[in-house]
C-alpha cells in the first residue's frame, strides 16, 4: 500500500485525461438515486435496488466513506473535468481483502454519457490506483453475460476472462450467467 494512503483514511481525488474520480458526498444522493436507479443500470448490476431512493443513496454514500476508512472498499464518483461536482457514474474497488491483496472492480455510467470511453478510462485508473496506491496483486470483475459491453471494457483494460459461472446471479426473477475476468499486477501496463 502507498505510504500516504496507509497512514490516511482520507480518500484521494484522482484525475484522468477527461475525468475526475472523487469521493461521493451527501450532496450526490439525489442524483445518485436518479442515475443509478434507472432500470438500465439496475438491470446489469448486482447490488443496486429498484427503486433506488435518495435516502438509500445517502445511506450508501455513508457506507462508501466507512468502507474506505476501514480499507475494504473505494467507491469513486465519476465526473467530467469541466463539471467535477456533477456525477455521471461510479467506479469502484470493493471487497478488498488485504491478506490476499485483491479486490473486485465495478462500474456504471449514466446512459447519456455511455459509449464515449469514460468507463474504460475510469476503470484503467482504478487498476492503477489498486495496484500502485493500494498495493494489490489481483483485481477481478464479474458481469452478467447479457451485458457484453462490460466485457469489451474489461478486455480494453487488459483483463483476461477466467471463468463462466452459470446462473450465478438472480435478477428480476431470472437466473443470469456471470463472466469472471481478472488482471494481475505484473500484467498491468
Amino acid at each position: 500500500m502507498n505510504t500516504a494512503l496507509k497512514n490516511s483514511n482520507i480518500q484521494p481525488v484522482l484525475h484522468t485525461e477527461r475525468l475526475v474520480l472523487r469521493p461521493f458526498t451527501p450532496d450526490d444522493a439525489t442524483l445518485l438515486s436518479q442515475l443509478a436507479g434507472t432500470k438500465r443500470v439496475v438491470d446489469t448490476t448486482a447490488s443496486i435496488p429498484f427503486p433506488y431512493s435518495p435516502e438509500q443513496a445517502l445511506k450508501d454514500i455513508l457506507r462508501f466513506k466507512d468502507e474506505f476508512e476501514r480499507g475494504v472498499g473505494a467507491w469513486f464518483a465519476m465526473a467530467l473535468r469541466e463539471t467535477p461536482e456533477r456525477l455521471i457514474g461510479c467506479v469502484l474497488l470493493k471487497e478488498i481483502i488485504r491478506r490476499d491483496e485483491l479486490a473486485e472492480l465495478g462500474y456504471w455510467i449514466d446512459e447519456a454519457h455511455g459509449g464515449k470511453g469514460y468507463v474504460t478510462e475510469a476503470a484503467r485508473e482504478m487498476l492503477r490506483f489498486g495496484f500502485h496506491d493500494l498495493g494489490l496483486n489481483r483485481i477481478h470483475a464479474c458481469y452478467m453475460s447479457k451485458n457484453p459491453a462490460s466485457g469489451r471494457i474489461l478486455e480494453k483494460i487488459g483483463m483476461k476472462q477466467e471463468g463462466h459461472l452459470r446462473q450465478a446471479a438472480k435478477k428480476w426473477e431470472q437466473f443470469e450467467d456471470l463472466l469472471v475476468w481478472a488482471i494481475l499486477k505484473e500484467e498491468f501496463k
